[in-house]
């Protein structure tokens, strides 16, 4: 695995011009290294917890807890008719006193938060640690708990995580590696994400065989606390939590196509209606079909539409909300219509 490019002293200016218009994954070293919560997970866990439970307002944030003989991996049971672990709901000081306990344990539960939002469960937090290099409208979230280990996966958003106490190792897939990476359900997931069925610390290769190639295509970086990873969107990534006692990561979410802290539009939904409508068809109209989304949607030539009246292209010029919009409704009656039809 090649390791992921890293830069030092990067700022708003070249995290917008550089890093984030060229879809490659990158580390900023030293990013937030003068957060005051870096400071504290430098220390030690025990000042870690202090300084985090300190904002913590008692609100029960979604945990999840696994046996010591999952070994902190995220995975399926073994029927996959669920998961390793069970859910529950707790204020982050109790999830942080639970964290102390199991550190005097020789063989521990793993316990994680995963992607609370931090305005909700720790207001404050954000005034000592601002991230400034993203719209201040991006909202941080936190990702809290002992060894723990989420299988490769994507998100639908570009992320920027900051590492804050604690060490953790990222491996990361491109986008075309997804035939090699052996994903999942796309609609039952332990993550809600999709993600590869493949366990990165033993893989099992005459089950998972193109999971080889998926490793030569691989870009691994270990982080320590004030570093941070761009990750574009869609890129696949394996995150293990490596400290044992405790491991903090904050992680902004946002998408830079559309237009930064609003509201995420989900291809996921064209992906569902294609394997709705598309995946069924015989194979000379996929292929039909596959000519048709180049034209369109992948390939698409700057004269497409140059034929077309500029008041006449309709759903062709999705560029204004009114035209997406549109289409939305468009979508909405056609997919009520299969419904009725149904029924």
């Amino acid at each position: 695995m090649q390791p992921i490019r890293e830069l030092h002293g990067v700022d708003a200016r070249t995290f917008s011009e550089q890093i984030e218009v060229a879809y490659e994954p990158v580390v900023m070293r030293g990013l937030v290294a003068d957060w005051s919560a870096v400071h504290a997970g430098r220390s030690s866990p025990a000042h870690a917890s202090r300084y985090v439970a300190q904002f913590d307002n008692g609100r029960e944030v979604d945990a999840i807890l696994m046996p010591p003989q999952a070994r902190g991996e995220i995975q399926y049971d073994a029927a996959m008719d669920g998961f390793n672990f069970v859910r529950n709901r707790l204020p982050i000081s109790a999830i942080i006193e639970q964290l102390s306990r199991y550190a005097r344990f020789e063989q521990a539960p793993s316990v994680a938060v995963q992607s609370a939002l931090i305005e909700e469960c720790l207001p404050g937090f954000t005034r000592e640690n601002a991230l400034g290099i993203l719209d201040p409208g991006v909202a941080p979230r936190i990702w809290l708990g002992n060894r723990i280990t989420v299988p490769a996966h994507f998100d639908e958003s570009n992320n920027v995580a900051c590492v804050v106490a604690g060490r953790r190792r990222f491996t990361l897939f491109p986008p075309q590696e997804v035939g090699n990476l052996y994903i999942g359900p796309l609609d039952f997931a332990p993550t809600g994400a999709a993600m590869s069925m493949v366990r990165l610390s033993a893989p099992d290769f005459e089950r998972f065989p193109r999971f080889r190639a998926a490793l030569s295509a691989a870009r691994v970086a270990e982080l320590e606390p004030g570093d941070a990873i761009f990750i574009p969107t869609l890129w696949w990534h394996h995150v293990e939590s490596l400290d044992r006692e405790f491991n903090l990561l904050v992680n902004y979410w946002w998408n830079g196509a559309l237009g930064g802290a609003g509201r995420i539009a989900s291809a996921m939904d064209c992906l569902l209606h294609a394997l709705l409508n598309v995946g069924p068809l015989p194979p000379e109209l996929r292929a039909a079909w596959e000519a048709l989304f180049k034209h369109y949607v992948f390939e698409p030539q700057p004269d497409r539409v140059a034929h077309i009246p500029a008041h006449r292209r309709g759903v062709l010029d999705a560029a204004t909300p009114d035209v997406r919009q549109r289409m939305r409704n468009l979508l909405i009656a056609k997919l009520k219509r299969d419904i009725a039809d149904d029924v």
